[in-house]
């Protein structure tokens, strides 16, 4: 399967992916407040926010695991790109996209489902934050792991719209595969 088949992006409801984990735009602290974090937290149920609690503080660009609460997503990785009330770098950013990667591969999960990371509450710029997100799932599937499926789920139509530009931008530089299909954006 080709990198262009195992990356997806959907507009809809992250809390509602029925992924093995989700990905909360998480804050270093660990704290489920507004945005991302927020609607997991009231889908999930407090269970979610007790494991964040006993993990407690984890660098900035680092990732941590809990279970999904009640979610339809048996895992919830936080992706740390800021700290608690700050902005998201295109530094943290990315390494938080790399380390929630691993830390789904290192559990051998199938599927993982990303929001776009730090576009609300920490104001990163949507369209650097696609090229950064979509970049590193792609180079991360170029080696073996037990990811089948990367899905990115957009809440509305412009930030699905800026995800699929930046794909196709990958697709033309030849970033995905190798094969003609390659310049299709994903479903």
């Amino acid at each position: 399967m080709s990198i262009r088949e195992k990356i997806i992006l959907l507009q809809g409801d992250l809390t509602e992916m029925n992924a093995d984990a989700i990905v909360n735009a998480a804050n270093n602290d660990l704290q489920l407040g507004g945005g991302v974090a927020g609607a997991i937290r009231r889908k999930g149920g407090e269970a979610i926010q007790r494991e964040c609690n006993a993990i407690g503080s984890i660098p900035i660009g680092g990732a941590a695991i809990t279970t999904g609460g009640k979610l339809r997503a048996r895992y919830v990785i936080h992706a740390a790109s800021m700290q608690l009330g700050g902005e998201t770098t295109a530094s943290a950013l990315q390494a938080a996209t790399a380390h929630s990667l691993r830390i789904a591969a290192e559990r051998k999960l199938r599927s993982i489902a990303f929001p776009a990371v730090g576009t609300g509450i920490a104001g990163f710029p949507l369209a650097e934050c696609a090229q950064i997100m979509l970049h590193e799932a792609a180079k991360y599937l170029k080696n073996p792991t037990s990811l089948e499926k990367i899905y990115f789920i957009l809440f509305d139509g412009s930030s699905l719209a800026a995800f699929k530009k930046v794909w196709a931008e990958m697709a033309a530089r030849g970033e995905l595969d190798n094969s003609a299909a390659a310049d299709r954006p994903p479903a």
